[in-house]
């Protein structure tokens, strides 16, 4: 009963130790939290509760988890890596542990300094790292070089195994569940709470983790914040609404996206709205294959909102990586330089905000790249977002 898979710790761990090799590194340090769950997670399929953490990897010798006594039984319950060191500065401040055993950086570097002479310490994370757990991270290794390292190591998440591949079908198999269950729930006279809470509960129901996202319906207006959450509000007659819900199987994120008519039926305008959208997705789509960078892949769906009168209302761009977070590194933006490989998963997540009539509207699904292009991670969806309104 777990969420790690033990060949494929084994192996991202060799990959790891790899770095440190090539790096001339005697450990890494991979930060994490609820929030900035993946790095950690790829080593353990775990996260903590309340608290931060570290994964510690020495180039020699066994990982550590570094966090707070509360998650303690938890991770030697569940994570991939067991053996556990508790410090203040992950823990919840002011909170008391009394029968905890609690250490701190000087602590773990004079326990490490007897089997290992540390002299450059690798980090992963230092874009969300608390700049508390750093400072005593700095002076507690004093005299060692800290390095930053946390491209060499997101790149390991670039390209998904086998193992990856098949939980991230399973996420957009629940993904296509929450559409319909959604979908269905949508109506007028109806809270966007109720819509999420009916895709949210089919998605647990049938082994939903997390979320890689909160459900994302906004009706209305609403629809203009990008990324709103379901709120109190009742959904009215005439309007769009927007859905979508990244369910997690193991870790990975499947996704979904669509822009609903509340009252069942869109008007002429509305399937006007959509229908960019869809011209969109169909053009996105076809540029994904192996080699095709950002700077390629954005062209042709930009040009047409360009055409269309729709560029000045474009928040985002048309492709991104998605894996343990629903969007993730690399991302293929109008300027980026990173390539297509086949075995990465993408989304194709077409967008627009703040149109003075249909206000907000998104929808989006994923696709396996291949060497001959592309597949979809969930047909179904694909063959919806594809097809125009009559």
């Amino acid at each position: 009963m777990s969420y790690y898979n033990e060949m494929e710790t084994q192996r991202r761990l060799s990959k790891v130790k790899e770095i440190l090799e090539k790096e001339n590194l005697d450990a890494v340090l991979v930060y994490y939290d609820e929030l900035n769950i993946a790095n950690g997670w790829y080593l353990t399929g775990w996260c903590p509760q309340f608290e931060k953490g570290a994964v510690l990897v020495p180039r020699n010798g066994e990982p550590l988890i570094l966090g707070g006594p509360e998650s303690e039984p938890f991770a030697i319950l569940n994570s991939a890596i067991k053996n556990t060191r508790n410090f203040p500065v992950f823990m919840v401040p002011d909170e008391e542990y009394p029968n905890a055993v609690i250490i701190d950086f000087p602590k773990l570097f004079a326990e490490l300094q007897k089997s290992i002479d540390i002299k450059r310490v690798g980090i992963v994370g230092t874009e969300a790292m608390p700049y508390q757990v750093y400072t005593q991270l700095e002076a507690g290794f004093k005299g060692v070089e800290l390095v930053d390292i946390t491209d060499k190591y997101v790149r390991l998440r670039y390209v998904k195994s086998s193992w990856e591949i098949e939980n991230i079908k399973k996420g957009f198999e629940l993904s296509l569940e929450a559409y319909k269950a959604m979908k269905e729930k949508v109506a007028c006279g109806t809270y966007e709470y109720e819509v999420a809470a009916a895709g949210e509960y089919v998605c647990r129901k049938r082994g939903a983790n997390s979320f890689g996202f909160s459900a994302i319906v906004g009706s209305g207006a609403r629809s203009n914040a990008v990324v709103p959450t379901a709120l109190n509000k009742e959904m009215l007659d005439g309007e769009l609404v927007m859905i979508g819900l990244a369910p997690r199987i193991n870790g990975y994120c499947g996704v979904m996206g669509d822009t609903l008519p509340v009252n069942g039926v869109y008007t002429e305008s509305q399937k006007t709205c959509v229908n960019h959208l869809r011209e969109a997705y169909r053009l996105t789509k076809s540029m994904l294959k192996p080699g095709m960078t950002g700077k390629e892949i954005d062209v042709p769906g930009r040009e047409y909102f360009v055409k269309n009168n729709l560029i000045q209302y474009l928040v985002c761009p048309f492709a991104h990586t998605i894996g343990l977070m629903e969007a993730e590194a690399p991302f293929f933006g109008p300027n980026g330089d990173e390539p297509l490989v086949a075995g990465m998963t993408v989304c194709v997540d077409v967008s627009f905000f703040g149109h003075p009539e249909w206000n907000g509207a998104r929808i989006e699904t994923g696709f396996l790249i291949t060497d001959e292009g592309c597949v979809p991670l969930c047909p179904e969806m694909d063959e919806i977002l594809s097809k125009d309104i009559e």
